[in-house]
């Protein structure tokens, strides 16, 4: 008699787990049909985009077809633009000019290159020359005096060419309140340097 009560229960905790399995193949089963009629509705919705386009096609299409009414041009037409082209074409060379003779100028005047402007002077750091960091702020790094004409970016890029590694967002990072747009010569900011140890 015990041993039917046994088999019993095995085969009712068998039908559980069948039915627990039923279930959960069921629910990806609903699971994966709602996914597939998501993918059926955008399907369709890419059809009909589709189908608008290839008809703004069709109608580009016609109208290009279509002779145009009057919009020829006479050779009056042609030879006044032609006129206007090279009168356009002279200005353009005597700015051109005009240009060069003023970068000569200020090659043989000031000793300046016409070619770009010199970026800001970066020195090698000096513990006298650095005070220690701003509070809250990376402690690696220097302080730099701002030069007339500097920007954030050239600054940025001098300190890349001797070897330190900072971005314009790094330098802003570190002097909160900074505005980019308003330094002023003489202006210390501090360059923060991740590598230095």
């Amino acid at each position: 008699m015990r041993k039917i009560p046994l088999w019993l229960f095995i085969f009712v905790f068998t039908a559980s787990l069948a039915r627990a399995q039923d279930d959960a193949t069921q629910q990806q089963i609903d699971k994966l049909t709602g996914q597939v009629q998501d993918l059926i509705d955008a399907q369709a919705a890419q059809g009909k985009r589709i189908d608008a386009l290839e008809k703004q096609i069709s109608d580009m299409g016609d109208k290009l077809s279509q002779p145009a009414a009057n919009d020829s041009a006479s050779a009056d037409d042609l030879k006044k633009l032609a006129e206007q082209v090279q009168e356009l074409a002279k200005k353009q060379q005597d700015d051109n000019d005009l240009i060069l003779k003023e970068f000569e100028k200020l090659a043989k005047g000031g000793g300046i290159s016409p070619s770009h402007k010199a970026p800001p002077s970066v020195s090698a750091p000096t513990s006298a020359d650095n005070p220690p960091a701003p509070a809250g702020g990376q402690q690696n790094g220097y302080w730099q005096t701002v030069g007339s004409g500097d920007t954030i970016a050239a600054i940025a890029k001098a300190y890349r060419a001797k070897g330190v590694k900072v971005t314009t967002s790094q330098i802003l990072a570190a002097n909160p309140g900074l505005n980019p747009n308003s330094l002023k010569v003489g202006q210390r900011i501090w360059i923060p340097d991740s590598a230095a140890k």
